[in-house]
């Protein structure tokens, strides 16, 4: 398999990370927080399994190759090697700690290509131990979530001499993050940006002397005695602390210029704190000349150093993508210095939703052959009748949801398209009250938002949804099952609380409900790790309607009652990856029970980017079996 791993730069909070782990000697210190994000730039391997070995083939940033590193998937050989340092000691520390707690064989990782510049604070060493991690997780499917695979790298590179901050394995998230640090303990919050952000990143050719600069704040914790050691507690705690927290919410908003005032506030008060704790290191004239290079003001709403701080690197936001065009043009033409382009992109809105409607509704028979178990009549809570499929889109359509496409059978296209898209007659329309011709009148505006696309062979549910793929195109859509229905219990329907964590979180979420045991077998069931107590899951595994004893032995998720699980909703967010996955089935023929099934497929996608689950705050009806049906007709009323 293929993976890339990011660099990762600091644009607030720097040393926050390390400062607040002193919280467990000082319980004064204020807690750490860093923004960080991935840069455009990064590690790229091609991943197989080895039977007895770790081999490392890579490509540095000038283009040379170097390798094979190889060494036997030993303990004492992998911690020996991790223990000499230099550059294969990351990769042997990873691979040390991953074998120490998984039974694992090795891996052969080609590191064909790195674009990302060493020693320039964009945590390098953090992406190769990451991507060791990385391609454990996935060659062996370990089961890890993000903050897992970050985890073990963090625990790789410390086997190491390296003595790296707990922020640098934040490469791990391919997009912004907030760390929050209180001693040993790591909070991590994915964010979503509501505009793209431009900024450009300088390699100021000069140097810092990264340890020395460690080594001499250090000497300032855990307690300060001198006016110059309760400075850098100060702004290490307190002032570091205020400006991450409001450069997260300025982020968030898509306010380029707060950030960029936040910037140049934080490099002021750096300077004021910490300068005078090594000022060999931080006075850093390189740095403070293109901070404030009087060519680029124009197109810049702020800067500061990167990392460390000194004269590494710089960091400046600019005011959209033709100013950054224009900073690196005149950086690298006065300056001769090196630029980056860093775009922190907004996430893709949903706008589209698929719902498959093609089946025959086997279970329903007769009444299925008479009637599309879709357009089976349910009476809502303002009291009036309607097909079920039009609840069902009007779901997707509260969600905020611009498109609807209806999975159909090429025979009932006409009879869908009768019901959205055709009025009455005449004579029928003139027999209905003021309050019904107003709502026939709705009801061809919310058909003017449905497409239909044919299913011309049901073969199951993953061939149902990959119909649908060159409708989509590459964007993110929700996706909602035909014969179920919601009722949320709160303001904002079930939809849209999926919808909304997705914007949270940027990669797919499967809506998910609380479920006794002994109704398992009748739906999909995830496991994982909280994010969020009883809200916001990291997805470790799919399963296909578990039986009882699978489930107590792999599915149970801490913090819930023994005999409870996690199943699936009926409402997924998916990123278009999924019809990757799906294609490879069918073109390979892999079926399960006879046909071309969607949860394997959500399994793979998880592995590739990530998968959250979302517990949605509402229920769900089921239309699909009679007593069901039966039930649903009573309770969505009151829903």
């Amino acid at each position: 398999m293929k993976l890339f791993v990011p660099g990762r730069i600091c644009l607030f909070g720097e040393h926050s990370d390390w400062a607040a782990r002193y919280r467990q000697n000082n319980s004064e210190i204020e807690k750490g927080y860093t923004l960080i994000t991935s840069t455009n730039q990064g590690v790229y391997a091609e991943v197989k399994p080895h039977p007895t070995q770790l081999i490392l083939n890579t490509t540095l940033s000038d283009g040379t190759r170097h390798g094979p590193y190889n060494l036997p998937m030993e303990r004492r050989a992998l911690l020996a090697e991790a223990e000499k340092g230099g550059f294969f000691s990351y990769a042997a520390g990873v691979a040390y700690q991953i074998l120490t707690n998984y039974r694992v064989q090795g891996v052969e990782i080609d590191n064909y290509l790195t674009d990302l510049p060493v020693k320039k604070g964009l945590s390098s060493s953090a992406a190769i131990s990451v991507l060791v991690a990385r391609a454990f997780n996935r060659t062996y499917d370990l089961k890890m979530t993000t903050r897992g695979e970050m985890e073990y790298a963090y625990r790789g590179e410390t086997t190491t001499p390296s003595r790296c901050g707990r922020m640098d394995q934040g490469c791990a998230y391919q997009r912004p993050i907030l760390m929050t640090f209180d001693g040993d303990n790591v909070d991590v919050r994915e964010l979503s940006v509501s505009k793209d952000m431009y900024f450009v990143i300088v390699d100021l050719g000069a140097g810092k002397d990264t340890r020395l600069i460690l080594s001499q704040l250090n000497h300032c914790y855990p307690f300060a005695e001198s006016e110059l050691e309760k400075n850098v507690q100060r702004y290490l705690g307190p002032i570091s602390a205020q400006i991450t927290q409001e450069a997260y919410q300025a982020l968030r908003d898509g306010d380029a210029e707060t950030v960029g005032k936040l910037m140049t506030r934080a490099q002021t008060e750096f300077d004021e704190h910490l300068i005078p704790a090594c000022p060999s290191q931080l006075t850093a004239p390189v740095l403070h000349k293109v901070l404030n290079y009087e060519p680029i003001q124009p197109y810049i709403w702020g800067g500061k150093g990167v990392g460390s701080q000194g004269d590494g690197s710089a960091q400046f936001i600019v005011k959209d993508e033709e100013s950054q065009a224009r900073v690196i043009e005149i950086i690298e033409r006065d300056l001769e210095m090196s630029c980056l382009k860093l775009v922190i992109e907004t996430s893709s809105r949903v706008r589209k939703a698929v719902i498959p409607a093609a089946g025959f509704g086997t279970r329903l028979f007769p009444a299925s052959k008479a009637m599309k178990k879709e357009l089976f009549p349910v009476i809502d809570s303002s009291g009036q009748a309607k097909p079920a499929i039009m609840a069902i889109v009007e779901e997707a359509v509260n969600a905020g949801i611009e498109e609807v496409c209806l999975i159909v059978q090429s025979g009932d296209t006409e009879l869908f398209e009768s019901f959205f898209k055709t009025p009455p007659p005449i004579e029928h329309y003139n027999k209905l009250s003021k309050e019904n011709k107003a709502y026939c009148d709705y009801l061809l505006e919310l058909g003017s938002r449905v497409t239909f696309v044919t299913q011309d062979v049901q073969e199951g549910f993953g061939h149902a949804v990959y119909c649908a793929r060159e409708w989509i195109g590459n964007e993110p859509f929700l996706l909602m099952l035909g014969d179920h229905l919601y009722g949320s219990d709160e303001e904002k329907c079930c939809a849209q609380q999926v919808v909304e964590a997705y914007e949270r979180v940027g990669h797919s979420v499967v809506g998910l409900k609380k479920t006794p045991i002994e109704l398992l077998s009748n739906f999909g069931c995830v496991t994982g790790v909280w994010k969020e107590e009883h809200s916001l899951l990291s997805v470790t595994e799919f399963y296909e309607k578990p039986d009882a004893e699978y489930a107590m032995e792999h599915l149970h998720v801490d913090g819930m009652d023994v005999d409870e699980f996690l199943t699936v909703f009926g409402i997924y967010v998916l990123q278009p990856q999924i019809f990757e996955f799906l294609e490879q089935n069918i073109s390979h023929n892999l079926r399960e029970r006879g046909e071309f099934q969607l949860t394997s497929c959500l399994d793979d996608l998880r592995k590739a980017d990530g998968f959250s689950g979302y517990v949605v705050k509402g229920r769900r009806f089921d239309i699909g079996l009679p007593e069901e049906y039966r039930q649903t007709v009573i309770d969505f009323r009151s829903a």
